[in-house]
Order: C-alpha cells, then structure tokens, then sequence
C-alpha cells in the first residue's frame, strides 16, 4: 500500500489502493467456494477440510513467482545507483515521457529523500520517538488506528467468520450462504473503487456508516425478536429477513469502509514517517480482527443475535471519527493532505480547501518537520519548464477528480 500511495498519480491513488482491499474479498470469495465444494462432496472425510488449506498453497507460490517478474521499486533503484531504471519505472507507472513534470517530481523527491535519510541516524526507537514528536503526527497515528480499529468493529467479520454458524439457527444452507454474501462481497469492491474517486473519502464513509448501523439494527431485532431461535423453521420469514440484510450490510461494507479505509491510511501520513505509521495503524486492523475472531463465538452464546446492537453502535462512531477528524483527500497531491494537517484544516471544510502554490506548501511542511528540504521547491520551480516538453498537461487528470 505504501508503494501504491507513492507512486500512483493523484486522480487514481484512491481506487488503486482500494484494489488492495478487491483482492481480499476475491480470496474470501473464493474460500467460500472451495467450502461449498469440498462439504458437498467430501462431507464425511477429513479431506474436506484438507483439501482447502493444501489449495492455499497454488496462491502463495503464485504471489511468490508472480513478484520475481516485478520491476524493483524506483526508490530501491535510484538507492543502488540504477537512476536510469527508476526513471522508466516511473515511466510506465504514469505512461509518461521522461520530460513529463510527473517523472522529475517522483525522480526529486525520492533523491532528497534518500539524502535525508542518509544523514539522519535515529535508530530504531529514535526513529519513532522523532515521529511521535513531529506535527500533527501522534494525531494522525491514532487517527489511523482509530479507522483501522472501526473497520473491524464494522462486525463485517461477524457474517464472513462465522456466517456458516449464523445462518444455521435460521435452517439455511449456510454453505450457500457465505458463497452469497462474499459473491456480494466481490461483486461490489467494484463500485467502492469509483466511489472514492467521483463522491470521495468522507461521504462514502459516512454514509457507509450510516447504512450498516441501520442493517445491524434490523437484523439484531429481527434476530432477537422475532425469529425462534430454538425451531427457526417456525418463523421462516424472519430467516429470510435476516439473510436479506446481511446481504445489505455487506454491500454497503464493501463499498465504502472495506476498502477506503485503506486509501486514508495511505494518504494521512508525509512519505517521511509512513512506514512507520501505517505498520502501526495496520497492527490495530489484525489485532482486532483477532479479537473479534477469537471472542465472537463466546459473545453470541450468551447474548445471541443482541451481538448485532454493539456493531451498530461501534458504526455510529466510526462515522463520527471521520466527520470530525478526518480530511478529504480526493483529487489532492500527499502533499496537499500533509499541509492540511499541519495547518489545522477544519476537517468538515477540508473538501473545499484551497491549497497554497507549490512553493508554499514546500516552505510550511519544511519548517514543520514533514516534509524534504529540497524535493517539492525544486519540482515547483522546474515544473513549468517541464510542462513545456510534456505530451501531458498538468491538470488533465485532475480536472476529472
């Protein structure tokens, strides 16, 4: 993601790093299938769940060969020297010529990147205590945990873990089920890839949260209310009912936090600390998946499907914490983004912000501590130029956004 967030162009970083979130819910996806097919016919033997552990293997040797084929990245390039082979990774990268001011940017700031880090020596726990220290950064770190923390306690988990379990008190095939809501799952990462893009960070999140705090409230009621949990096929219509919106829930889950989360965690950072601070907001998404993996089983027994009222609680505030704390970030370089933090942008007003002239932003982010001594300054005073010789104009892409 990191990588992504780096080099992708502004008027796709959104959807590209959203792509990172698409592939999950393609292996879900398919974990499914492999399920509902080893239960049909290997049902009475261990092989039906031998089968689907051995198959995770065909995957992982194909991401391993599939990365011996990739180009290095062009900071790792332009590090051993191969200047020539960063520039036309970079190249293929924006489908660019080298005199595009897209290519010197990227070619500038990975330089005074390197230089800078070649003169700083903070070690391992310097380094975090630098960042902590810097502006707006232990804001932004828990930011970040904060949303990757809330995408959990979605309770999207709730129904892709332990859907087989759910859907059998209702008298469902719960196979079918899974392979269902994760078909609606995949199916959908689609629309999220151009929503982040056309409607933005904010809104979709918002409204996402919105959307599943009232599936979460219909399905607890339905779940605890009306349906028998004991004879489930006394009330078939509450089952139905609660197979309809988990499958609402899941659409407007992966349309909006499942894969946007993503992106902002991507963006909120200056490149100088990212690292860092997206292993640390990354932590809080396993260590809650964990947590909500390891005691929903525990929860559900004692207090059924009333499980369902603490997600949507858990969704109103997620929606809070980006109402209030988090910038929008469509269409803007990491640059822009980084300016909004350490200027204390309004986040409700961060969508129309006016972002100061290259030069400035070079000035505030310098004297803040976020940004590189030369990269940005030296791109804007030579962007013009480049311009000229570019087969590109500056802004259309971005004009689109």
């Amino acid at each position: 993601m990191k990588s992504q967030a780096e080099t992708a162009p502004p008027w796709i970083r959104g959807a590209l790093v959203c792509a990172y979130q698409l592939f999950i819910t393609l292996g879900i996806f398919l974990a499914a299938v492999f399920n509902l097919g080893t239960y049909d016919h290997q049902k009475n033997s261990s092989a039906s769940w031998r089968i689907v552990i051995g198959l995770g293997w065909i995957f992982t040797i194909g991401l391993g060969l599939g990365i011996l084929t990739f180009s290095e990245t062009p900071r790792y390039a332009y590090r051993q020297g191969r200047v020539d082979e960063a520039r036309e990774t970079l190249m293929r990268v924006y489908a660019a010529p080298a005199n595009h001011w897209a290519i010197h940017s990227q070619m500038e700031e990975i330089d005074s990147k390197l230089r800078a880090e070649s003169q700083v020596k903070t070690g391992f726990i310097g380094g975090y205590v630098e960042m902590f220290g810097a502006p707006r950064m232990a804001y932004r770190i828990a930011l970040g945990v904060a949303l990757q923390m809330f995408q959990q306690l979605t309770g999207a988990n709730y129904f892709f873990y332990y859907g087989t379990t759910i859907f059998q008190s209702v008298q469902i095939s719960s196979f079918i089920t899974q392979v269902i809501l994760n078909t609606i799952n995949f199916g959908v990462t689609f629309i999220g890839l151009y929503l982040v893009e056309h409607y933005g960070r904010r809104k979709s999140l918002i409204l996402g949260s919105i959307w599943m705090f009232i599936c979460f409230l219909i399905f607890a009621s339905v779940g605890h209310f009306l349906l028998d949990i004991d004879t489930p096929t006394n009330t078939p219509t509450a089952g139905i009912v609660l197979i309809v919106f988990a499958a609402i829930f899941v659409l407007g889950y992966a349309t909006t936090w499942g894969p946007m989360v993503w992106t902002l965690i991507a963006e909120i950072y200056p490149s100088k600390y990212r690292a860092k601070a997206m292993a640390l907001a990354t932590a809080s998404n396993w260590t809650w998946n964990f947590l909500i993996a390891f005691f929903t089983p525990f929860i559900t027994n004692d207090i059924d499907f009333r499980y369902g009222y603490v997600f949507a609680a858990t969704n109103v505030v997620g929606g809070l914490i980006v109402y209030f704390f988090c910038m929008e970030g469509q269409g803007r370089t990491l640059e822009e983004i980084d300016t909004m933090y350490v200027q204390h942008v309004n986040p409700k007003e961060s969508a129309h912000w006016v972002a100061p002239p290259p030069e400035e932003i070079a000035r505030i982010r310098r004297e803040a501590g976020t940004g590189e001594e030369d990269s940005v300054t030296n791109t804007a005073n030579d962007s013009a130029e480049d311009q000229k010789h570019s087969s590109l104009p500056r802004n259309e892409h971005t004009e689109h956004v």
